[in-house]
């Protein structure tokens, strides 16, 4: 990383883009605590990031994602609820609505050796959405699912969003990112380039993706 600050407000939609190598990933999982910084410092909500107090207020689904094939999708979202410290009733509340939520209620007993992989990503989103987290932090959360699922993940988000939530969301699907959305930044070689609300970012009769291209022409030019 190389001078990156910013910062994302409470009911904030906020996508992270930029190609390959640009240290997206690296600053998410310095957001988390996975990584530490080496030099300043990641906030959540106050909170200094990766301590016990701001992991409460996350949740995270991994870019990838995997469960033990061992599992059945409803035991792995029980221990998800246990790590969050839910009890034993408003876990198996909580797991039954998520189900419902992601399109996985009926599927909840089968091992995770028999999911698609768009199966294994709607689960890890489910197990993200549980305990209620104020902040998303979401690394590729459509990946390997078809535009159903797509569009179903998407219609949890918007919901997730009038409750006043948070996201941070990494995706290369700059269209969904368009639709989902409030402010962008576009990562390059470690620095934030970018960072402005779709409205400034994105003129008329364009689309982000013309943005992005158009700007990695540019700096490679």
């Amino acid at each position: 990383m190389d001078g990156v600050s910013y910062t994302v407000s409470k009911g904030e939609f906020f996508a992270l883009l930029g190609p390959n190598g640009a240290g997206k990933t690296t600053l998410v999982r310095m957001l988390l605590g996975f990584s530490r910084c080496t030099a300043g410092s990641i906030t959540i909500d106050g909170l200094l990031a990766g301590r016990s107090e701001s992991r409460k207020k996350v949740g995270y689904l991994a870019e990838l994602h995997r469960i033990p094939p061992y599992l059945s999708g409803a035991e792995y979202l029980m221990r998800h609820a246990a790590f969050c410290g839910l009890s034993d009733s408003r876990a198996k509340k909580e797991v039954g609505e998520i189900l419902e939520r992601v399109g996985m209620n009926g599927s909840e007993k089968k091992k995770a050796s028999q999911y698609s992989k768009g199966m294994t990503q709607r689960m890890g989103l489910g197990a993200a959405l549980l305990g209620n987290p104020e902040l998303l932090v979401l690394d590729e959360p459509v990946s390997g699912l078809d535009p159903t699922g797509i569009r179903d993940v998407r219609v949890i988000l918007e919901e997730f969003k009038k409750r006043g939530k948070t996201i941070v969301l990494n995706s290369h699907l700059l269209s969904e990112v368009e639709k989902l959305c409030d402010t962008v930044a576009i990562m390059n070689k470690g620095r934030i380039e970018i960072k402005d609300s779709l409205s400034h970012i994105v003129h008329a009769n364009e689309t982000l993706e013309d943005v992005f291209f158009r700007y990695l022409e540019d700096k490679n030019s």
